[in-house]
């Protein structure tokens, strides 16, 4: 319970309570997918521990990244299909080693009615998300692809906490959904430029 109280502060005792005795919790090693594209969602997904990458699928298999879920948060997501008993429109993919609360359907829909405080995190994580993905859009809609870019290695940065991001240039060509060659080159010229130092397994951040 101690670990719901402190990725959850804004719980109430009694909510903490209820989730520790009704929702299950389940670790999940990196590399596993979690939600795949199609699946009907029957919990709600509270991250305790690790990195979730949320994004989209094309049918030939190319990624555009999303948001990252961490320790905290959860996946508005499968709020949504689970009350709406809708598929997933998005893939859910462990980057790091995971801890999660898996809450059922019938208890999320239960809890919007008795805690205020699972209300008001629900309405958050709504509001949170649907800013991510307005930002998202405007990347798309109103920036070249290396501002895009350098907003990615920003959003990693923060996700990480931390200026050396481990991440090779195809994982950030399938995320931006472009070439590896593309990114390898606005890489190089960012490194010109002194904002970031190309190591062989991993980008360290001058910004």
């Amino acid at each position: 319970m101690q670990s719901i109280k402190s990725n959850f502060p804004t719980f109430s005792h009694e909510l903490t309570e209820a989730i520790d005795q009704f929702a299950k919790t389940q670790e999940v090693k990196a590399g596993e997918i979690i939600m795949r594209t199609g699946q009907y969602i029957k919990n709600t997904i509270l991250v305790i521990k690790g990195k979730i990458k949320i994004y989209r699928q094309d049918d030939d298999g190319g990624e555009f990244f999303i948001y990252y879920l961490q320790p905290g948060q959860a996946c508005a997501i499968s709020m949504i299909c689970a009350t709406k008993h809708e598929k997933s429109q998005l893939m859910a993919k462990v980057m790091e080693d995971a801890e999660l609360i898996m809450v059922p359907l019938q208890l999320m829909d239960k809890w919007m009615m008795e805690h205020r405080s699972w209300y008001e995190f629900v309405i958050d994580t709504y509001r949170n998300r649907f800013e991510e993905v307005l930002v998202v859009i405007d990347n798309i809609a109103f920036r070249a692809m290396d501002e895009r870019l350098e907003f990615y290695l920003k959003k990693q940065k923060t996700a990480l906490d931390s200026n050396n991001i481990q991440i090779s240039h195809q994982e950030i060509a399938n995320d931006l959904n472009t070439s590896r060659e593309v990114i390898s080159r606005l890489l190089k010229k960012m490194e010109q430029r002194g904002l970031v130092q190309l190591h062989r397994s991993y980008i360290t951040l001058k910004f």
